[in-house]
């Protein structure tokens, strides 16, 4: 029983942390893919340009974020801890 409440956790965190760095993860693409096509048309081809506007809406975007992150984050780390008996004790 202990084996697939630890594979249970371990999906359970796998997902929480796609889905905490999924907003982040898409705000930089976009943006670098933004950047590089302005890039590509105006035939500026310096590789540091992209890194302060993927700076600023990732930071616009994690303040956006965060609240539901931190909640989504310690609903997860609450049912870790509350499961943490069931586990020791077996069952």
């Amino acid at each position: 029983m202990q084996h697939e409440q630890t594979i249970e956790f371990g999906q359970q965190a796998l997902m929480t942390t796609l889905t905490l760095i999924a907003p982040i993860l898409i705000v930089a693409i976009l943006v670098g893919l933004l950047v590089g096509v302005i890039q590509a048309m105006t035939q500026v081809q310096d590789q540091t340009i992209s890194y302060i506007p993927k700076l600023i809406c990732i930071l616009v975007a994690l303040c956006y974020s965060l609240p539901w992150m931190l909640e989504r984050l310690s609903s997860f780390t609450g049912t870790v801890f509350q499961s943490i008996p069931n586990i020791v004790a077996g069952g």
